[in-house]
């Protein structure tokens, strides 16, 4: 009886993950080939870098290595579920301007008016879409076309942002 127990438990736990999954988009932005040279020769792998995000608010970028593409996506699916941020939405915009760095990637992120729509390209677009913000305009400003770098950017910035309740709310408290 208690082995059926366990059993039963197991089941719920994994229809649990399986509903979590399931309220998570995923895209892959790259793949690319990389090699590795060494005294053997050259060592061929695979790296890819995945958007998760569950448009709702919570985004992450993941980046792995494989030996061949489906386990490169894997391994970098993953990495996006650990690396899940929490991104403040107001009235399906960002609560305010916002500048990031990464690399040699720069990015601007402007919040819009209701009805504006999504004015971003390539990188951008797609983690804003996870996110589920629907009204923002984007810059990159860095003259790097690297897809890696625009999305850890872009996560940067996600993560600079604050919601004003949040600034009232702890200076209430300090004033006590």
């Amino acid at each position: 009886m208690h082995k059926d127990n366990t059993k039963k438990d197991n089941i719920s736990k994994e229809k649990e993950k399986e509903q979590i999954e399931e309220a998570f988009e995923t895209k892959v932005l790259e793949i690319k080939r990389v090699t590795r040279v060494t005294a053997g020769g050259k060592q061929l792998r695979f790296r890819a870098v995945v958007v998760i995000g569950n448009k709702n608010g919570k985004v992450g970028v993941g980046v792995a290595k494989g030996k061949d593409v489906a386990q490169a996506v894997e391994k970098a699916t993953l990495k996006a579920k650990k690396n899940i941020i929490e991104v403040p939405i107001i009235n399906d915009t960002i609560p305010h301007e916002v500048f990031a760095k990464a690399g040699a990637a720069k990015v601007l992120l402007r919040p819009q008016k209701q009805g504006r729509g999504l004015v971003a390209g390539g990188t951008v677009r797609v983690i804003c879409q996870l996110a589920g913000i629907k009204n923002i305009s984007s810059k990159i400003l860095g003259a790097t076309r690297n897809k890696l770098n625009n999305a850890q950017a872009v996560i940067k910035a996600f993560q600079q942002l604050k919601i004003k309740q949040n600034y009232a709310t702890s200076s209430d408290s300090t004033k006590k």
